[in-house]
């Protein structure tokens, strides 16, 4: 019998995941666990077992339907959302993102590959998106504005979409690559500029008739 890791009594990571590729295998077969969140940083594996907040789903969701419309009317390439893994062997990264944007000129070029599953459909984005997006939750902070940051800016991607749903109101900012990391973006009354999309972007918030927060994500 194999050993392996346990963690809350039922997921086992396998002895074997040593590495990068070996990660990979393991996240690619009929092995892995159905619920969980589960990356691979310079080495080491980090994982979440957490239930998913409203707050961040409904954000996340927000962006998927404003950008991916976005993307899809415009023809711009293809935005990736929820569950969608991001490689880069270069820094040693494997995630997967609230959602990300290959451009139809960053696959062309060769800087994404696009990598098959068992099914013959790609199950994993391996190399430099242009833009990936991540929403803080109460488990990734330390992750999403530290680790990811770094990682992210290592990685070359050019725009890093940070949402923080935290406070009693969500910011939102777009972290432009820099020399030497990444740079927010100036804010201007309320929107901030995207040189990838060549648009303008301002989330708002409002509360419903249930006493919950609502998102609404505007393209200029």
């Amino acid at each position: 019998m194999n050993n392996a890791v346990v963690i809350c009594g039922q997921i086992r990571i396998p002895e074997w995941v040593k590495d990068l590729d070996s990660f990979h295998r393991w996240t690619e077969s009929p092995d892995y666990p159905e619920s969980g969140w589960f990356s691979y940083f310079r080495g080491e594996i980090w994982v979440d077992t957490s239930m998913e907040e409203m707050n961040h789903n409904q954000i996340k969701g927000v962006f998927a339907i404003v950008v991916g419309s976005l993307v899809l009317t415009e023809r711009l390439g293809r935005y990736f959302h929820d569950r969608m893994r991001l490689s880069n062997p270069n820094v040693d990264l494997s995630s997967e993102p609230d959602g990300m944007f290959v451009s139809r000129t960053t696959l062309k070029e060769g800087r994404v590959h696009l990598i098959e599953g068992s099914a013959d459909s790609p199950v994993r984005v391996e190399g430099t998106p242009d833009m990936v997006l991540e929403v803080i939750s109460e488990g990734s902070v330390k992750k999403d504005t530290d680790v990811l940051r770094e990682l992210y800016w290592k990685a070359g991607i050019p725009e890093y979409w940070l949402v923080d749903p935290s406070e009693k109101m969500a910011s939102f900012e777009i972290l432009k690559l820099g020399p030497s990391g990444y740079v927010s973006v100036r804010r201007q009354r309320g929107w901030v500029k995207s040189v990838v999309f060549g648009k303008s972007f301002q989330l708002t918030q409002e509360t419903d008739e249930d006493g919950h927060p609502g998102y609404r994500l505007a393209v200029r």
